[in-house]
C-alpha cells in the first residue's frame, strides 16, 4: 500500500473516533437499525481507559503548573496534553457507539473506530463461548483474527467458508476463526444461535451453507479498499 493511502486510511480512523465522541455524549450508537441486536464489548476495557484518561488529567496539571512561566512552551504542552485525554476517551467512545451488531443475514464484528468485519450468517459453521486471555496476537498465516478487548475474547466463530478481513492500514487476511468479546458472551452466543437456527431453516439448512451459498447469491463474499461504510455494503468488510 503506498504512503498516501495509509495516511488516507488513518485520516479516516481519525475522523471516525472524533465522530464517535460527539455520539457517546449524545448517547447514540452507530450502524444500528432496528431489529438488529447490539452486542456490548466495551465493559471489559472501561476501568483502563477511564483510568488512564484521569493519569493523563493529572499528568496536564502538573506541566501546566512547571510551564506556567513559559508561554510558548505552556500552550504547546496544552494542547498535546488536551488532545491525549480526547485520544485516551476517544478509545471508549468508538467502543460504546460501535458495537457488534447481529443482523438478520449479517454479523457485523467491529473493534471501536479501528476495524470492522462483516460475516453472511450462512457462512457461519459454528459458535461457542471460549473465553482466552489473548497475550499474543495471532500469527499471519493462521486463519484467525482476534478482536481483543481488555486482552481477552469470550466467543468463537467458526466459518465455513474464508472470508478476507482488511486490517486498518490495508493489509488482507484470510479468515477462518473469529475470536471477539462480549460483554455478556453466553448471551450473544444464544442469541446468535437462534438466528443462525433462523437462516438455516429458511434456505432449508441443517448445519451450513449449501453449494452457491453465500451473501446476496454471490459464490464469496468481496473486499474493498476504502473505509467501512457505517451501514451497508458487501458481505464482508473492513478495518
Amino acid at each position: 500500500m503506498s504512503r498516501g493511502a495509509a495516511l488516507r486510511r488513518l485520516a479516516a480512523y481519525e475522523a471516525r473516533w472524533l465522530v464517535s465522541l460527539g455520539w457517546w455524549v449524545a448517547r447514540r450508537r452507530i450502524g444500528v437499525a432496528p431489529g438488529e441486536r447490539a452486542l456490548k464489548y466495551a465493559g471489559a476495557q472501561a476501568a483502563f481507559v477511564y483510568g488512564l484518561a484521569f493519569v493523563c488529567v493529572v499528568e496536564s496539571v502538573g506541566v501546566s503548573v512547571l510551564l506556567a512561566d513559559r508561554p510558548v512552551a505552556h500552550t504547546v504542552m496544552l494542547v498535546l496534553d488536551v488532545y491525549t485525554v480526547l485520544v485516551v476517551l476517544g478509545l471508549q467512545a468508538a467502543a460504546v457507539t460501535r458495537p457488534h451488531v447481529l443482523g438478520a443475514e449479517t454479523l457485523w464484528l467491529r473493534a471501536g473506530a479501528r476495524r470492522d468485519i462483516r460475516i453472511p450468517l450462512e457462512l457461519i459453521a459454528s459458535v461457542r463461548h471460549d473465553l482466552r486471555f489473548v497475550r499474543e496476537p495471532a500469527k499471519d498465516g493462521s486463519e484467525v483474527v482476534e478482536l481483543v478487548v481488555g486482552d481477552q475474547t469470550s466467543v468463537t466463530v467458526e466459518l465455513s467458508e474464508p472470508v478476507v478481513a482488511v486490517g486498518l492500514l490495508g493489509r488482507r487476511e484470510t479468515v477462518r476463526t473469529v475470536r471477539f468479546h462480549a460483554d455478556d458472551p453466553r448471551a450473544a452466543v444464544t442469541a446468535l444461535r437462534a438466528r443462525l437456527a433462523a437462516v438455516h431453516a429458511g434456505t432449508g439448512e441443517g448445519t451450513g451453507p449449501g453449494p452457491g451459498s453465500g451473501s446476496g447469491g454471490s459464490s464469496a463474499p468481496g473486499t474493498g479498499d476504502g473505509a467501512a461504510p457505517e451501514r451497508g455494503g458487501a458481505a464482508v468488510r473492513q478495518g
